[in-house]
């Protein structure tokens, strides 16, 4: 009787360090059947205190906020800047040139752009250019390659103007900053802030009827005149592509 027990309990299911390694065995089979989703789960709850917290995510999220609100607001500008140039290019005839500006100097006292059309595109002195908004200038001087404007806001700018609604002729000068003045040569004139600026139809110098701007402030009358600042509609600073008339007047 003593042997039969001491026979079964030499067996292998009797010994713990078997049920141990079969144990160990069992659980890698299932975690290599499971592909390490037991253990992932695991790993969920034992690091979740550790977790980036709600504050760190209202970062993330305003960040992101923030960067999509930045991305809107260029695309934005670039779809007006786009529209700009597309609306210039088609309101252009055959007898125009369209240019790109590839220098300004729009902050210093001489103010001019410089283009990447010159002679051998058939530019010429005195050609009138424009851009989004309005006029911009004339063709000061040329080379095979290039061309450079004289803007509106140049001191040595002079050209014929006209105020719509009181339907009279005035000189815009330039002053060397952003505005040039208006000079009307009566101290009668009826101008008011607002007034839209143009082209003068008596010019010699350009095409009439070209939009320029409009009046910004109005300064005290002399004895024979009437001055005031003009707020330009075309911005040489901000535009890229230009064109270039090449009518006659």
């Amino acid at each position: 009787m003593l042997d039969i027990r001491r026979i079964s309990t030499n067996r292998w299911w009797h010994k713990k360090k078997t049920w141990r390694f079969l144990g160990i065995f069992f659980i890698l089979i299932f975690l290599r059947i499971s592909k390490g989703s037991l253990y992932k789960d695991f790993y969920f709850f034992i690091s979740k205190p550790f977790w980036p917290g709600q504050f760190q995510k209202e970062v993330i999220i305003n960040s992101i906020e923030k960067e999509s609100l930045i991305k809107i607001d260029l695309l934005k500008k670039d779809n007006i800047r786009l529209r700009e140039i597309l609306s210039l290019q088609q309101s252009s005839n055959n007898d125009n040139i369209s240019a790109a500006v590839i220098s300004r100097k729009t902050g210093s006292w001489w103010r001019q752009i410089i283009l990447n059309k010159g002679s051998k595109d058939g530019v010429e002195i005195g050609n009138t250019v424009v851009g989004p908004g309005g006029l911009l200038g004339r063709v000061q001087s040329t080379s095979f390659f290039t061309s450079s404007v004289r803007l509106l806001t140049s001191p040595e700018s002079k050209v014929g103007v006209w105020v719509d609604r009181f339907q009279i002729n005035g000189l815009l000068v330039g002053s060397g900053d952003d505005h040039p003045n208006l000079i009307i040569y009566s101290k009668d004139a009826d101008i008011k802030v607002g007034d839209f600026v143009s082209s003068s139809p008596a010019s010699t110098l350009l095409p009439s009827n070209i939009p320029i701007g409009i009046i910004k402030s109005i300064e005290e009358p002399f004895q024979t005149k009437k001055t005031a600042k003009v707020l330009l509609l075309a911005k040489p600073h901000a535009i890229d592509w230009v064109q270039i008339l090449n009518s006659k007047i």
